[in-house]
């Protein structure tokens, strides 16, 4: 019985960025206070460039395609565009990953900005130039902001649950 309840908790551990990237995508967990107007940063970058960064076999690249897939449709944006978007943030991660020898959290976080700004950035054109949909930049900078911010946070609490067994 002991035995079962261990397979299952390490179950849960090993897909636990799977799910919460999936809940992050199907909630539009792009966490947004709108009537401040202050507060906004993006989930599925940190999940995404954090655990293809350290783990890349942990998420798969087809999976994160396919989140971005399920983004699209929950957003109401053209199909494939935040698949397109997630793909650049892996390519950034794999990126720092084949170049680095010791990791350093200041190194990472650095890539994961320059990532995110070049994301959000290819993300507005596509959607503002191709598909006429309006742009809000002071939102997309304050989204940049506190997802850089945050990525300290999650990247912490994901280094104390590399260990359990995620």
């Amino acid at each position: 019985m002991v035995q079962k309840k261990i397979n299952l908790k390490n179950k849960l551990l090993k897909y636990f960025p799977l799910v919460l990237l999936y809940f992050s995508v199907l909630n539009e967990f792009d966490i947004d206070v709108s009537s401040i107007g202050l507060f906004s940063f993006n989930l599925p970058f940190i999940i995404i460039f954090y655990w293809s960064l350290k783990d890349p076999d942990q998420i798969g690249n087809g999976l994160i395609f396919f989140s971005g897939i399920l983004n699209d449709v929950t957003l109401g944006y053209p199909i494939g565009v935040s698949s397109f978007i997630y793909l650049t943030i892996i390519a950034f991660a794999a990126y720092l990953r084949n170049i680095t020898l010791r990791p350093n959290i200041y190194k990472d976080s650095l890539i994961f900005l320059i990532a995110i700004m070049f994301a959000n950035s290819v993300n507005a054109l596509i959607l503002s130039y191709v598909f006429s949909i309006e742009i809000n930049f002071f939102e997309i900078i304050t989204n940049i902001t506190f997802t850089f911010i945050f990525y300290f946070l999650f990247a912490r609490i994901f280094n104390y649950l590399k260990p359990l067994g995620v």
